[in-house]
């Protein structure tokens, strides 16, 4: 397999060369990715479990990644399907070695995969709460950490490479989202996790970000059915999956040298740098507060704070 693309095609564009691996490609936004990599020349490693939104299995297991990977190699691009669970250790291994064995190399992972099991939180069954932390945060941890050690294995032994990640996280968990307590729990999770392998990859070359894309997904289009509408006088969807695939691509390129340990947000056409967690008014009177004094002195900082953005489906 050479890396040499001809000036002008589609496999010189901003990935030439470089192999990308997109978990949860068969539909949505991982289709999306899968397609706009593929556009700028990367070869995608299309991985689907071909479950419904639940979690529960469909009868068509194969058919999304097999289909996407077609649509991609029917387009003039390289792809390969891959139907692995990534949340199981034996799946996420056999993604890095599907890409590794196929095209020889692994330059950008995509943690994408994920489905929604809604309840309010008195309701919430714990296999509802485990499938969800399961799938989100166990299936972003796994296929990064068999990706990582082989980046590893490759700056140890002199040749480091310019590997990216980019994670997914969520509005609901940024903001929380109420009927969604597992599910904005595991994409807070996201965001903890991409912090700490940013900052413990970067010496092996890796750069780690997440995204928090709003868009019209089989999870968002139940949920937020109004907001995830296509619109009907033809103007710009801005909630079309594909608004958000610009940016993930970018991040996923040796163009985004520099970039790591970040956070963005993107919707429709714009795009967002999400700050986070900062110190906002303190107060320390270098000594022992009484439960009394600790209440009248958060009051007193509440008051100079900024009020937080409520949490999705709260009365504004």
């Amino acid at each position: 397999m050479t890396d040499d693309h001809p000036p002008g095609s589609a496999a010189a564009g901003l990935c030439a060369g470089r192999v990308v691996a997109v978990t949860g490609a068969g539909r949505g936004l991982g289709r999306a990715h899968a397609l706009a990599f593929a556009a700028e020349g990367a070869r995608v490693v299309v991985n689907d479990l071909g479950v419904r939104p639940d979690g529960s299995p469909a009868e068509d297991a194969g058919g999304p990644a097999d289909a996407v990977a077609a649509e991609i190699r029917a387009a003039g691009g390289e792809a390969v399907a891959h139907g692995g669970d990534v949340a199981t250790p034996a799946g996420a291994a056999s993604l890095v070695a599907t890409a590794l064995g196929t095209y020889g190399r692994l330059d950008t992972l995509v943690n994408n995969a994920g489905f929604v099991r809604d309840r309010m939180l008195v309701n919430l069954a714990e296999d509802e709460w485990d499938s969800v932390l399961r799938v989100h945060l166990k299936g972003h941890f796994l296929p990064l950490q068999h990706a990582a050690a082989h980046w590893r294995a490759l700056a140890k032994a002199g040749t480091p490479p310019q590997a990216r990640v980019i994670n997914t996280s969520s509005g609901a968990g940024l903001l929380g989202s109420i009927g969604q307590a597992n599910y904005s729990a595991a994409k807070a999770g996201v965001l903890g996790l991409t912090l700490v392998a940013a900052a413990e990859l970067g010496r092996y070359g890796v750069q780690v970000n997440a995204v928090a894309p709003a868009a019209r997904t089989r999870m968002t289009e139940r949920t937020f059915a109004e907001t995830m509408a296509v619109p009907a006088d033809g103007t710009f969807d801005a909630m079309a999956p594909e608004n958000v695939s610009p940016l993930v691509v970018w991040l996923g390129s040796a163009a985004s040298e520099g970039v790591t340990g970040r956070v963005f947000a993107a919707e429709g056409g714009r795009i967002t740098v999400m700050e986070g967690w900062r110190p906002g008014p303190t107060a320390d009177r270098q000594a022992r507060f009484t439960p009394a004094e600790a209440g009248a002195t958060a009051r007193g900082l509440l008051e100079e704070a900024t009020a937080p953005e409520p949490v999705y489906g709260a009365p504004r």
